[in-house]
């Protein structure tokens, strides 16, 4: 059964008298990051816990973060702006940055749940690896999952707030998400690539390649002829899994890199931001910064000087 985002806030008849069955607790328990550094392109946020009440539910509304949910036990109904999900145990459901959704608990059996928020340049492309897709943001990882145990490692961490607390949760987030790779099981028709499989490899070692060599003249060619592969097959896996090809992910990467540089490195002219993340044509950076981002190089540069001036930051 499909249901819109505004199902969950219709009453339910039947709540009033499904919470006297409810012989739970209702707990809640959430401890953040101490150290405000991102580290290798992630920074975890926060992590928690809770058993909900009957009927609870949040939204419909926006995060600005990656929020992963793994369900520990009770059922309830995961909401995108195109579908439903109703999931319990085992499951686990992720909300995407600017992506609005509703997540209700079942009235007789309510989620307890575990949560991890997270986000960074890498981010998308750990979320992928593990499965997670924007047309399939659910994952049945099954009771023997040991990614909830991996979530209460680093709350506790966070609640000792120890100086290793950070480097502990960036280690249990790779861990998670390795758990959800392995635990995916497809799910109709849609037919996922192992992650540990050939063509996964592959891929990975393309990204690789481009993630470190973006500021040469480095061309899909090359990546294949590197790899041994045709440019036709590499194209083809590699959109298969990133859901991008590779020339937009290698032009995306540049432009990114390109943007660090202009908040980071204001002495330098847009020609020789262009020339150092592998674009020699700076009014091509341009245009295709304009494209990603619907604003020029130098109109993102000033605006994040000015939100840098002292006066600005204290306001």
């Amino acid at each position: 059964m499909t249901h819109s985002i505004e199902d969950l806030n219709r009453p339910n008849a039947a709540d009033e008298p499904a919470q006297t069955a409810w012989q739970k607790e209702e707990t809640y328990s959430v401890a953040s990051n101490p150290m405000l550094i991102e580290r290798e392109g992630i920074h975890v946020l926060f992590s928690g816990e809770s058993q909900t009440h009957p009927s609870h539910r949040l939204g419909p509304k926006l995060y600005d973060y990656f929020l992963l949910h793994h369900i520990m036990d009770g059922h309830g109904t995961f909401i995108t702006e195109t579908k439903s999900y109703p999931l319990g145990p085992g499951d686990a459901f992720l909300i995407a940055p600017n992506e609005l959704v509703s997540y209700a608990s079942d009235a007789r059996s309510p989620w307890e749940y575990r949560w991890i928020a997270f986000k960074g340049e890498r981010a998308a492309s750990l979320v992928r690896a593990a499965g997670f897709t924007p047309q399939r943001p659910v994952v049945s990882a099954g009771l023997q999952c040991e990614a909830p145990q991996w979530m209460d490692r680093i709350r506790h961490a966070y609640q000792q707030r120890d100086m290793s607390a950070d480097l502990i949760a960036h280690g249990c987030l790779h861990l998670i998400m390795a758990d959800y790779a392995d635990h995916q099981r497809s799910v109709g028709d849609d037919v996922r690539l192992r992650p540990e499989s050939e063509i996964q490899q592959t891929v990975r070692q393309m990204i690789q390649m481009m993630s470190t060599q973006y500021a040469h003249p480095l061309s899909i060619e090359q990546i294949a002829d590197s790899l041994g592969y045709s440019r036709a097959y590499l194209s083809r896996i590699f959109k298969r899994v990133t859901e991008m090809t590779p020339v937009t992910f290698l032009l995306k990467l540049r432009i990114d890199k390109g943007r660090q540089l202009l908040r980071e490195r204001p002495n330098l002219t847009i020609e020789q931001i262009a020339a150092s993340v592998g674009i020699p044509d700076a009014l091509y950076f341009s245009r295709q910064f304009r494209r990603f981002y619907g604003q020029s190089p130098t109109i993102y540069r000033n605006s994040t000087l000015e939100l840098n001036q002292p006066g600005k930051r204290n306001k």
